[in-house]
C-alpha cells in the first residue's frame, strides 16, 4: 500500500509459488491481485488454496499458449477450459505465442484461443462481462483479429498483459477499447515507457507477472515493493504525479477486483 492508497497486482501467478497462501495474504493487506492459472486442470485447486483471501484475491482460469504449444494442454484441456468457464468471472492467463520457438504451434494455437474466446464473450446471469487477461507475443495483430470475431471485445474487458505488439497495433488495441497491465521489466525499456506515454491514463493497470515460474518460493516481503517500483517507474515514464496516476489506477482495479 503506498500511503493510504491501494496497489492491486492485475497479473500474477500465486499457484507458481510453494508460499502461495502467504503471498495471498501479503496481497491482500497492500490492496488485492488477479492471479490468473496456467492449466484449467489447476484452477479448482488453486480456487480453494486462495479462498480465504477473496476477494481480494481472485483466481483466473487459464489456457497459456506456451502450454499449448508444448503440448500440455491439448484437446482435452481446451474441452474443459469450455466447462469451467460459465463459472468463472476473471480468465487469465490466455492468447498467443508466435516467437520463432512456438511459430510452428500457430495454427493449434489460434484454434485453442478461438474456443476460449467464444467461452468467454458467452455471458452468464452471474457474470455478464468477465474480465480476459491477455497473453500477447509476436501475435497482437492475430489476438486482436481473434477478440473482434469472437465478440470478446464487447462482451468482456480486454487485458493486453506485457504489451509488446508494433505502435499500429498497440494504436488499433487502444482504440477497440482495451485495457494495458504494465510491470517494472516493461518500464525498464525504451519502447515499454514509449508505450506507457501513449496508453491513454484511464485504461492503466499495473501488473508483476510474479512468481516467474513454477515451483519458485518467493519472498513475501517482496510483493509490495515490486508493486511500489512499478508505479514509480510508471509515473516517471508519463511524467505524471505519482499520487495522483496510483490513486487513479487503484479506482481502476478496484472496479474489476469487486466487479
Amino acid at each position: 500500500m503506498m500511503e493510504g492508497i491501494p496497489l492491486i497486482d492485475t497479473h500474477c501467478h500465486l499457484d507458481f509459488a510453494g508460499n502461495a497462501a502467504e503471498l495471498a495474504a501479503a496481497y491482500a493487506a497492500c490492496g488485492g491481485a488477479l492471479s490468473g492459472t496456467c492449466d484449467p486442470r489447476d484452477f479448482d485447486r488453486v480456487c480453494a488454496m486462495l479462498a480465504p483471501y477473496a476477494p481480494r484475491v481472485r483466481v483466473g482460469l487459464g489456457l497459456h499458449p506456451w502450454w499449448v504449444a508444448d503440448g500440455t494442454c491439448g484437446e482435452g484441456e481446451v474441452a474443459l477450459f469450455e466447462r469451467l468457464a460459465p463459472a468463472a468471472p476473471l480468465i487469465s492467463e490466455v492468447g498467443l505465442d508466435f516467437q520463432p520457438r512456438r511459430a510452428d504451434t500457430r495454427d493449434a494455437q489460434i484454434e485453442a484461443f478461438e474456443r476460449v474466446c467464444v467461452a468467454a464473450a458467452c455471458p452468464s446471469a452471474e457474470f455478464p462481462r468477465r474480465i480476459m487477461s491477455i497473453h500477447s507475443s509476436a501475435a497482437a495483430a492475430c489476438v486482436l483479429d481473434v477478440l473482434e470475431r469472437t465478440g470478446c471485445l464487447d462482451a468482456c474487458i480486454c487485458i493486453f498483459h506485457w504489451f509488446s505488439g508494433s505502435q499500429e497495433e498497440l494504436t488499433r488495441a487502444i482504440d477497440a477499447g482495451c485495457l494495458f497491465s504494465v510491470n517494472e521489466r516493461m518500464l525498464k525499456t525504451k519502447r515499454g515507457r514509449a508505450y506507457a506515454r501513449a496508453i491513454p491514463k484511464d485504461r492503466l493497470l499495473i501488473e508483476t507477472d510474479f512468481p516467474g515460474k513454477p515451483g519458485t518460493t518467493a519472498l513475501v516481503v517482496d510483493v509490495a515493493p515490486r508493486l511500489a517500483r512499478t508505479m514509480s517507474l510508471l509515473a516517471e515514464a508519463r511524467g505524471d504525479d505519482e499520487r495522483l496516476l496510483a490513486s487513479a489506477i487503484a479506482a481502476a482495479s478496484k472496479r474489476l477486483l469487486l466487479s
